[in-house]
């Protein structure tokens, strides 16, 4: 279960599938991967879940042959697609990034059913989201659990594959330091020089700001994982 800590932590990585959810989640699933059942939010989408220790990796898509059911999304790219942090205040959050000059819409409901032993329960959300983006080419949020006891269920966590959380999220741009710094005031987090380019250090992970000279527009980058035998980058199959 949740508990509050004195650093931002990282809520979920988001691997967007568009319309392909059904046809991709095999390739999770023989990784050694279990999935949530397909659920779809109040807004339109539909996801699939990996819970992780204290995160998770969202497989989220809409369904096949429909047009993408909400805007922010519509013209995502296959991949890892978006940084969600966690709060324990959506109203809090919503108003320290005002104060900060960041463009946020109002805090959001999302739910979606889901079944738990046999019964229909609603998973319950709250997200702050930007109006606009506070670094061009990376979509963030944040979320707050209301039944986290909906996404972190005992049954969906024994992965064969002995998968146990993420271990680091790679940021690739041309200006290191800046985005690096961007990101730790969006995340209200500490920043720290590295061997190899710039951390923004979470509760529960490091974002791993690095230099690349075809990103133009900064973009999310590799995603490793920790194993209970190493770390290993995800294949997304896309």
């Amino acid at each position: 279960m949740l508990h509050p800590s004195d650093e931002t932590e990282f809520d979920h990585a988001v691997i967007m599938v568009r319309d392909r959810l059904d046809a991709l989640a095999p390739h999770f699933e023989g990784q050694g991967f279990l999935l949530s059942e397909t659920s779809v939010h109040n807004l339109g989408s539909c996801n699939r879940l990996i819970p992780l220790d204290g995160t998770y990796m969202e497989l989220l898509g809409w369904p096949p042959g429909a047009p993408p059911a909400r805007k922010e999304i519509a013209d995502s790219p296959f991949g890892l697609e978006a940084l969600v942090f966690r709060t324990y205040d959506a109203d809090a959050t919503y108003a320290r990034l005002r104060e900060e000059g960041f463009e946020v819409n109002p805090v959001q409901l999302l739910s979606r059913p889901v079944q738990i032993d046999g019964h229909e329960k609603q998973a319950s959300f709250q997200t702050v989201r930007f109006a606009e983006q506070p670094i061009a080419g990376i979509r963030m949020y944040f979320c707050q659990h209301l039944t986290p006891e909906c996404v972190w269920r005992p049954s969906l966590m024994a992965h064969p594959n002995g998968v146990l959380r993420i271990h680091q999220i790679e940021i690739l741009t041309t200006d290191v330091q800046q985005v690096a710094w961007r990101l730790g005031v969006v995340a209200d987090a500490r920043v720290e020089e590295s061997a190899s380019g710039w951390d923004v250090v979470l509760g529960n992970l490091r974002l791993h700001v690095v230099h690349d000279d075809t990103a133009l527009v900064p973009r999310l980058g590799r995603l490793a994982i920790e194993y209970k035998d190493g770390i290993r980058e995800l294949d997304v199959g896309v």
